[in-house]
């Protein structure tokens, strides 16, 4: 009898992830589609960073590592958050892990068990909800639509915690919104938090360098709460690293200490020769940073114009990240050839189906009267595309 776990039956399927591979289907058929799906930057690895991966495999790092990661590599963190943040960590409160995602997933799974309640404003990042389900927490959704930016005010947060609040999740800037939260919201936010002292921050701040409105603002700055702050970052985003997987949490030392446990028994330590090139990412020269940032940048006023001049789309200035998310509500019940468009998912079917554009429906991250569209890839390819949604869009009636 093929019986999947409770655990597993819970889980939904990451519709971007899905919306992907539909898309690699098509153009497995010969479809000319163009990919807005997927959050990943289109640049290739830095050549500095890739000679460093080369030099550790003729070095022979082919052994397993520490659990936490290498030395040099959670020395090179705290280096990076002093330089970078003006936060203060030592190596043993850095865990390195197969990517931030793991590191987001490890943390939940140390600090939340059945019953406790997280604390996720939406829209936010599918895989969010899907590793409380995990950690047999209770998801509690805090809805921020895009009059405000995507972004829950400090007594929407008051009005969620409960004596069961365990975890609150902040991502900035945000996926899939591209939302950022200034330093005074950020403060704002944490004097509610202040009031709560068994309330952990998971601060997810991946996409801290795709930043268009000057220097990233961490939570952890403040004092009232940064015993309680655990900074999720890596090397994805900022140095298109993204399949080398290499991720990490600047934490508590008690919950550093219960990740590495965690991660001991289930990966143990992330790729030798991965850590080596994030080694190199860190310490090494950060010009190719801002050349990819600039590019994000000149792309993103490209998709904001041209997305504003399709009827249906209501669109606001996203201040980071790589995605545009607008409202399409105005679209919902409308139809082409008999298929009436219900919500997001429908319209990005469509989109997939008649322009050849794979986006995502906001229905996965919480906001089902939204579209996400991911800008990182070439301008040619977003003119094609906004173009080709815009001539699409109109032939719904």
């Amino acid at each position: 009898m093929e019986q999947v776990s409770a655990r597993l039956a819970s889980l939904s399927p990451s519709e971007t992830l899905a919306m992907s591979q539909k898309s690699q289907e098509l153009k497995a058929q010969g479809f000319n589609v163009i990919n807005l799906s997927v959050g990943e930057p289109d640049f290739f690895t830095p050549d500095h960073i890739k000679e460093a991966a080369k030099k550790a495999i003729d070095d022979n790092f082919s052994f397993y590592s520490p659990v936490p990661g290498y030395m040099d590599l959670r020395k090179a963190v705290c280096d990076k958050l002093k330089r970078e943040n003006d936060l203060d960590y030592t190596p043993e409160q850095i865990i390195v892990s197969g990517g931030a995602k793991q590191s987001v997933c490890n943390t939940l799974l140390c600090v939340v068990g059945p019953g406790d309640e997280v604390i996720i404003p939406t829209p936010a990042w599918v895989s969010y909800m899907e590793m409380v389900k995990l950690a047999e927490g209770t998801n509690v959704l805090v809805k921020a639509g895009i009059d405000q930016d995507f972004k829950i005010t400090p007594a929407q947060l008051e009005a969620a915690i409960t004596d069961k609040t365990k975890a609150i999740i902040l991502c900035s800037p945000s996926n899939p919104t591209g939302s950022v939260y200034s330093k005074e919201e950020l403060k704002a936010l944490a004097d509610v938090l202040a009031k709560y002292p068994n309330i952990t921050i998971i601060a997810d701040e991946i996409y801290e360098h795709i930043n268009y409105i000057g220097k990233h603002e961490s939570i952890a700055q403040f004092e009232n709460v940064r015993d309680r702050v655990v900074i999720v970052n890596g090397v994805s985003k900022a140095y298109a690293m993204t399949g080398w997987r290499i991720g990490y949490i600047a934490a508590p030392l008690w919950i550093a200490k219960a990740c590495n446990k965690l991660q001991g028994q289930y990966t143990s330590g992330p790729s030798s020769i991965a850590q080596k090139a994030a080694v190199a990412a860190y310490n090494g020269p950060q010009e190719c940073v801002e050349v990819m940032r600039e590019a994000f940048d000149r792309r993103r006023k490209l998709v904001i114009e041209m997305a504003k001049e399709i009827p249906g789309f209501k669109v606001n200035v996203p201040d980071g990240a790589f995605y545009l998310f607008p409202d399409v509500s105005a679209l919902f019940g409308k139809s082409f050839e008999g298929k009436v468009i219900n919500d997001a998912s429908d319209l990005a079917m469509y989109l997939l189906e008649k322009a050849l554009v794979a986006t995502v429906g906001g229905n996965a991250f919480g906001a089902p009267e939204c579209l996400r569209f991911s800008y990182a890839t070439s301008d040619e390819n977003l003119v094609e595309a906004m173009n080709r949604i815009k001539e699409a869009v109109a032939l719904l009636k």
